[in-house]
């Protein structure tokens, strides 16, 4: 099994960081129990408070896979819609 690195980048518009970062803050013990999670670590930039990024860790791509299609993202992305302003997801695999 191949651990798969997770680099999710949040961008809000500059009027809604605060529901973003609240609803983003939302999904991290949920995700943390999930079957498959080793970590999964919210940042927010510390010169553009508009920028957040998860950094996780799953035990498999199917893992992750089936965390993408649970409710708690769904619900998110119903909270967030109109919010964000770029969302940008990254599938990585640790070289070294």
């Amino acid at each position: 099994m191949t651990k798969l690195t997770i680099v999710a980048n949040i961008i809000a518009k500059e009027d809604k960081v605060d529901l973003v970062k609240a609803e983003l803050l939302k999904l991290i013990d949920v995700t943390r129990a999930e079957e498959g999670c080793i970590n999964y670590d919210l940042h927010q930039d510390n010169e553009n408070p508009a920028h957040f990024l998860f950094f996780e860790n799953w035990t498999s791509r199917e893992l992750w896979q089936q965390h993408m299609g649970n409710q708690h993202l769904a619900d998110y992305m119903a909270a967030t819609d109109g919010c964000v302003e770029q969302f940008t997801v990254n599938e990585m695999t640790q070289i070294a």
